[in-house]
């Protein structure tokens, strides 16, 4: 008996791996947190499986469920949104089936920050504007942050933010980022991306309204000049010159044929 802990993807029923949807198909048990997983993935279920929304549940009865499985010797398919790495609340989970000496394993899903990239058609590390992505949130009631994680850290990098779990604050995040980004720097909120009702909206740190993540959650915000650029530095990667392992260049190449 395992539980497969599988990441669901950001909200499109078909942004889920091959992997995770057979290990759906495979399982008599299947615990999903139903206010972000699609329903249409539940279409995935064998006959008959035991189908459990965990979201109005809490962490022990979550873990009862799965001892039960565990007890009657079944697998179980464990989804959560987007991918298990950030803010899935799977680490709690693991660490009391380790306790339980209940086996585990992990599949990853495609995450909301590349989701909404694709949205945009944006590339988030551009030559010469920015090489890292930081994902980030402010402080919640679920999580508050480290105190060296503050936006204003991050920012002074210069690299592109995706702050999750923020749009009820934007006026807090404006004020963060503006002193260290410019007034002027570019800024996307995508709204459910994926989703059938997905929504983007493009402005500046200084002409986004904060007023549009009332009463929003499922947002992501994008920040950076990597958003807007055009006049910026081609990779070397694909430069007629570049000597590289699977396109020798020059009498004497660095990795000869």
């Amino acid at each position: 008996m395992t539980v497969h802990f599988i990441g669901a993807g950001p909200g499109a029923a078909d942004l889920i791996t091959l992997r995770g949807r057979d290990l759906i198909a495979a399982c008599p048990v299947c615990l999903y947190a139903g206010s972000l997983v699609p329903q249409a993935l539940l279409a995935h279920c064998p006959p008959g499986a035991r189908i459990v929304n965990t979201a109005s549940m809490d962490l022990d009865a979550i873990i009862a469920e799965i001892a039960a499985a565990h007890a009657a010797g079944q697998d179980v398919a464990r989804l959560h949104s987007g991918d298990l790495s950030v803010w899935s609340a799977m680490g709690e989970q693991l660490r009391r089936l380790r306790a339980l000496d209940i086996p585990y394993d992990v599949t990853p899903g495609v995450p909301s920050f590349a989701a909404a990239a694709a949205a945009l058609g944006a590339e988030l590390t551009l030559p010469g504007l920015a090489q890292s992505v930081v994902l980030t949130r402010t402080s919640g009631r679920a999580s508050a942050m480290p105190e060296s994680e503050a936006l204003a850290n991050f920012a002074a990098t210069g690299a592109t933010l995706a702050i999750h779990l923020s749009v009820h604050v934007l006026d807090r995040v404006q004020a963060e980022l503006i002193p260290h980004y410019g007034s002027d720097c570019p800024v996307a909120v995508v709204f459910r991306a994926s989703w059938p009702d997905q929504r983007i909206i493009r402005a500046t740190l200084a002409t986004l309204d904060p007023g549009i993540g009332a009463g929003e959650r499922t947002a992501l915000i994008l920040v950076g000049r990597a958003l807007a650029a055009e006049g910026f530095d081609e990779s070397r990667l694909y430069a007629g010159d570049y000597d590289r392992r699977f396109r020798p260049v020059g009498t004497d190449p660095r990795f000869p044929e």
